[in-house]
């Protein structure tokens, strides 16, 4: 009942959940990515490739393919040197008109203007659909969800610890409230053995062999014990509402819990350290904790290597230039690799690395301390388990010693030869012995409780049905 009705535990279930699905993200990091992308623009001037209306000179395909002229496409006048006809140019100077073609004076001319090379962009369409594979990141991926599963098993170590620890508190409050029901049912029984007492002297006095002043004695006693019983029922109705608080259970509710009696006996079987340690939900989560400052060290590390990855695009644009310059979509497929190598960065990735493995280092060295400290945990509580087992069977022995000599004073008072005083003190000290054997038992009980959970065996029972009223 107090597991499902805990909210701190619903938020440690719910974190659980959330370190699931960011596992799940992480894996994700292997597959491709998939994206699509689109865009418009206004633009309000034109594209040009001229400045303005180019003439062309018009000559001819020469023999071996390339551009030349004849001596009719060109008004210049020619010499001859060494028998070869040589132009001249406009001072009459031979010139060679492959180094210097701006020396030729043609005769005909095409017209280029400046509006066949100018292209409407004034609105502009372009967008893609595409992908990119990680190959090669460094570990990068690897070690993310390696971190993100470490995370999972931390959150479902913490969430073990929460119930840990909320047994716990439900145990505590469930033997403080047996405690204080035998502690009630104690001050109940001694109120009546006083009163008898009262009720005898009252007789006595009747007959002359009792003193008022013994019975003023008797009757301050008596009133004592219904302040006992008072403030025991009080003390046990605040913490039946702190355990119905725990399991959700209106404060109003009054049961009957199975222990009351006092009689169960507990057995916690001892485990071996190792074991114990391994089992305790503190330890997991350390666990986990390093494993996460380890993957992030060689996140770190990761940052030295190359980052290789593949993708895949459609391109479409409008205009296009595919087929000549046209204001219509066109497009066009691309596959490539992508490729990112590291070189220099003013020691950036070393400091952060050294920054990684000394955080690393410290979270070994916690859990290492940790399992120190169970160790001594584990023989303490073993330690205390076995001094209240045997305060246990030294109060019982008590409580027989007060019972024989209870008998024997209220024969004796009976028989008028033991004072009142007498009986009184007997009667004190078998409550104190009943009172102590009731510590004991509870203490021993939560000896047995404390080593349980410092072995990591105090388990979440099988939920049952909370409509019952037994516990």
């Amino acid at each position: 009942m107090a597991l499902t009705h805990n909210k701190s535990l619903q938020m440690v279930q719910e974190n659980v959940l959330a370190a699931r699905e960011l596992k799940k993200a992480a894996f994700t990091q292997f597959l491709p990515n998939f994206s699509a992308n689109g865009t418009y623009a206004w633009n309000q001037k034109n594209l040009s490739l001229l400045s303005e209306d180019a003439l062309l000179p018009v000559g001819s395909k020469m023999a071996d393919g390339s551009f030349g002229f004849t001596a009719d496409q060109i008004s210049n006048k020619w010499t001859l040197i060494n028998g070869q006809p040589v132009p001249l140019d406009a001072s009459n100077t031979p010139f060679n008109p492959k180094t210097s073609p701006d020396k030729i004076q043609w005769k005909g001319y095409a017209l280029l203007p400046k509006s066949a090379m100018e292209f409407d962009i004034h609105n502009v369409f372009a967008g893609n659909i595409g992908f990119v594979q990680p190959v090669f990141m460094g570990g990068k991926i690897l070690e993310l969800y390696h971190m993100a599963k470490y995370g999972e098993n931390l959150a479902i170590a913490q969430q073990e610890n929460k119930v840990t620890e909320l047994l716990l508190e439900v145990d505590e409050a469930y033997w403080r409230v047996v405690s204080i029901e035998n502690k009630v049912k104690l001050a109940k029984d001694y109120r009546n053995l006083i009163a008898k007492v009262d009720s005898n002297v009252s007789v006595m006095i009747d007959e002359g062999t009792a003193t008022k002043s013994e019975a003023l004695k008797i009757r301050v006693k008596l009133n004592e014990a219904d302040m006992t019983v008072t403030k025991a029922e009080d003390g046990l109705n605040l913490s039946r509402m702190a355990l119905n608080q725990l399991c959700g259970i209106s404060l109003e509710d009054v049961y009957t819990l199975a222990d009351e009696d006092l009689n169960s006996e507990e057995v916690t079987e001892l485990i071996p350290v190792e074991q114990a340690i391994s089992n305790r939900p503190e330890i997991k989560a350390l666990t986990q904790v390093e494993n996460i400052a380890r993957s992030n060290e060689k996140m770190m590390l990761s940052r030295f290597l190359p980052n290789i990855g593949l993708t895949g695009n459609y391109l479409v644009s409008n205009p296009n230039s595919f087929n000549g310059y046209k204001n219509e979509f066109g497009g066009m497929f691309t596959v490539g690799v992508v490729a990112n190598v590291p070189l220099f960065h003013f020691g950036d990735k070393f400091h952060t690395l050294n920054a990684a493995r000394s955080q690393r280092k410290i979270a070994t060295l916690q859990l290492e301390e940790s399992k120190e400290k169970m160790q001594l945990q584990i023989k303490q509580n073993a330690y205390k388990l076995n001094e209240s087992m045997k305060k246990k069977s030294a109060t019982q022995q008590n409580i027989e010693q007060a019972e024989e000599n209870l008998r024997y004073a209220t024969e004796g008072f009976e028989a008028g030869v033991i004072t009142s005083t007498d009986l009184l003190g007997a009667q004190t000290a078998w409550l104190s012995a009943k009172s102590d054997f009731i510590d004991a038992n509870i203490d021993l009980k939560l000896c047995h409780l404390y080593l349980a959970k410092s072995l990591g065996t105090l388990k979440a029972p099988v939920l049952k049905s909370t409509s019952t009223k037994n516990n």
